[in-house]
């Protein structure tokens, strides 16, 4: 008898809170510019950081304000730079933006302590290992942030250039001809 109460009352507990959370929920819900839901969706969304905003969010927000230029991501290079622009009306220079060359961690495993700060400041979680063992590094999912390169104590972790193989190969883009000035 007094678990058969204990349970309905929990029960409608459960569903009073649970419908109170869904009324909060519908009327106290924060409107967000659409314009800053879709550069949040252009950006990479791995909260590296290397923008100087803490993540894509707040960089989203500084570039619908215009407080930030259409070249802010890094890892974006030019293509993203084009598509924020394009989205934004803005016109762009793209002079000043390098494309990025790809790079990823990689440990040494003679010198890896297993101090695990690596690991802890990996914004895409790409480090494994296990404290007081050899780390590794999942080169798929390295955004090469090299934020793990900054807090490593034994300098156990360097940038090295993706090896290319048949699995992430691309054609390159062909230069376009130079105009002539010459009359027909």
């Amino acid at each position: 008898m007094y678990v058969l109460s204990a349970i309905v009352s929990l029960t409608l507990l459960g569903l009073f809170l649970g419908l109170l959370l869904g009324i909060a929920a519908r009327y106290l819900k924060i409107e967000s510019s659409p314009i800053i839901d879709q550069l949040e969706s252009l950006l990479p969304g791995s909260q590296c950081g290397q923008c100087g905003f803490p993540g894509c969010r707040p960089a989203a927000e500084a570039l619908a304000e215009g407080k930030a230029p259409a070249t802010i991501c890094p890892p974006g290079g030019s293509a993203l730079a084009e598509q924020i622009a394009a989205l934004l009306g803005l016109d762009l220079d793209l002079s000043e933006v390098k494309e990025p060359e790809l790079l990823v961690a990689r440990v040494s495993e003679a010198t890896c302590t297993g101090c695990t700060r690596c690991f802890k400041v990996c914004p895409t979680d790409a480090i494994v290992g296990a404290p007081k063992q050899i780390h590794t590094v999942v080169a798929d999912a390295c955004i090469a942030c090299e934020k793990c390169v900054d807090v490593c104590p034994t300098e156990c972790l360097q940038m090295h250039p993706v090896e290319v193989t048949l699995r992430n190969w691309r054609w390159t883009k062909p230069a376009l001809p130079v105009a002539s000035n010459a009359v027909c």
